[in-house]
């Protein structure tokens, strides 16, 4: 009983210190939600807090009361507070999300700040994963869509907008406000940025990605790093010493995404960040019988593999880590002062800009070629299969650009060539029954895979020793949507 008496006044102690600083605060953000108003703009904070929020409120009449929580926040809230993982005490914290993939892990929350960091706008394209938005908040800052739909969720936290994308000089600086940083990003430029904020910070971060049907998740830097103690968790940099090769990264534009995994993965972030920030994490058996914490795992979702999940564990912390061991080489003044260039560091792949310029056409000249019909030609749509029978061009035929490179390097006419792969056998076939002077066009979603075909062709000789024209329609399809067709379908 005695210990419940003194938790109850720690909590009133705090619920009148906190009140004057949120007053002031509210203060503050009313100015500049007018301002917002005025435009036409939702009102939202973009007010760093200038400190932790504490686990209590301020009552609606602006006075001290018995209980913590307004009566419709203990019904709101009982079904998890009731739980021994959370109680009363386990909601007081606050929580930072930089998000562009999962804003519905925002849900779980209450009494806390959540900072939302993204200098993007909603588009279509988001909608079928990013649950947040939708379709009437299209072209606003994602910030703003984002809490609006937190709000109408739930208008009990504190919600603050950063309308830009995270940098070096900006990442510590906004953590410092935060208890946990969530990482939904989908570079790795932004995945290595985040994460050396964070130990720099001291912050522990929970790591989500996805991609197709596939995730995964992890836990890092918790507990928080102390360069000399080898008790504190891996950073990003201890699991993936060195960034991926650029080209081998795909986004969600280009590989796709299934929408539901998303969820999947935004859903488990929220609950390791509330494992975290309750300090309810796994734990493990020791020999001895005695509880340990779990060893820093990765969580692997497969949507269409079985089991789904499976656990990879990490080997733990570098012994020299240049983020977080004790032969740190990344300080707060290598971060801000802008030697990072974390863009250079994962590399950054430009549009592919290999064919002369009388190798390429552009989408407008081939319309004129096809509506001639006087000219005999061949046009290959170097798409995969899926994506050709999304929207084909009438007359092409599809040989996806992971066959044509699967071709041997040998003579196409050659025997050895015959008894490669049948797929690729196949598409030398096809290639075969096109007359030598037959003009080949190439074309491809954007005009990147259709130049690398066209330069595989050659190599395997189909230009006939440059008797016949090989050549890619300049922008792909997205040209042909601009110059040509407009209500081509745009994916």
């Amino acid at each position: 009983m005695l210990t419940s008496n003194i938790d109850l006044l720690r909590t009133r102690i705090g619920l009148l210190e906190a009140q004057l600083h949120e007053l002031k605060q509210e203060l503050s953000e009313a100015d500049r939600d007018a301002e917002r108003l005025a435009y036409g703009l939702g009102a939202v904070s973009r007010i760093p807090p200038t400190e932790q929020v504490l686990g209590v409120k301020a009552s609606t009449t602006g006075k001290a009361r018995k209980w913590p929580l307004d009566a419709e926040e203990y019904v709101r809230y009982g079904r998890q507070m009731i739980m021994p993982e959370i109680g009363l005490q386990g909601s007081s914290y606050a929580a930072l999300l930089r998000t562009t993939q999962s804003p519905e892990i925002f849900c779980p929350y209450y009494w806390c700040t959540i900072g939302l960091v993204d200098g993007d706008v909603v588009e279509w394209s988001n909608l079928h994963r990013q649950i947040l938005h939708n379709t009437e908040r299209v072209g606003q800052m994602k910030v703003d869509s984002a809490i609006t739909g937190l709000r109408q969720l739930n208008p009990k936290p504190h919600y603050v907008a950063y309308p830009d994308h995270l940098t070096p000089t900006s990442a510590a600086e906004i953590m410092k406000y935060y208890d946990i940083v969530l990482d939904c990003t989908d570079h790795p430029s932004s995945r290595y940025l985040i994460s050396d904020a964070a130990v720099l910070s001291g912050k522990p971060l929970v790591s989500g990605s996805a991609l197709k049907t596939e995730g995964q998740l992890l836990v890092l830097n918790y507990p928080p790093s102390k360069l000399q103690s080898d008790n504190s968790g891996p950073c990003y940099r201890c699991v993936f010493p060195k960034p991926p090769p650029a080209e081998a990264v795909v986004s969600c534009g280009e590989g796709g995404i299934l929408g539901p995994v998303v969820g999947v993965i935004g859903v488990l972030m929220a609950l390791k960040a509330i494992q975290v920030l309750t300090g309810k994490t796994m734990q493990g058996d020791r020999p001895d019988g005695k509880q340990t914490e779990d060893p820093a795992t990765m969580l692997l979702f497969s949507a269409y593999s079985n089991p789904s999940f499976r656990h990879i564990r990490l080997a733990g912390k570098r012994r020299k880590c240049a983020a977080c061991s004790s032969f740190q080489t990344i300080t707060t003044q290598t971060l801000t002062s802008g030697s990072l260039d974390y863009a250079t560091i994962c590399g950054i792949i430009s549009p592919v800009n290999i064919l002369q310029k009388e190798e390429r056409v552009e989408a407008k000249d081939l319309k004129s070629v096809l509506d001639a019909g006087t000219k005999r030609y061949a046009l290959l749509d170097v798409r995969d299969e899926t994506q050709y029978a999304i929207c084909p061009l009438p007359g092409s035929i599809n040989i996806p650009i992971s066959t044509i490179q699967a071709m041997s390097n040998t003579q196409p006419h050659s025997s050895q060539a015959r008894e490669s792969e049948t797929e690729a056998a196949n598409t030398s076939t096809i290639l075969d029954s096109i007359g030598l002077d037959v003009p080949i066009y190439t074309v491809c979603r954007f005009g990147n895979d259709s130049q690398l075909a066209v330069r595989k062709l050659k190599e395997l000789g189909y230009d006939n020793k440059g008797t016949r024209w090989i050549g890619d329609v300049k922008g792909g399809l997205r040209a042909w949507k601009e110059q040509v067709d407009p209500e081509w379908p745009e994916y």
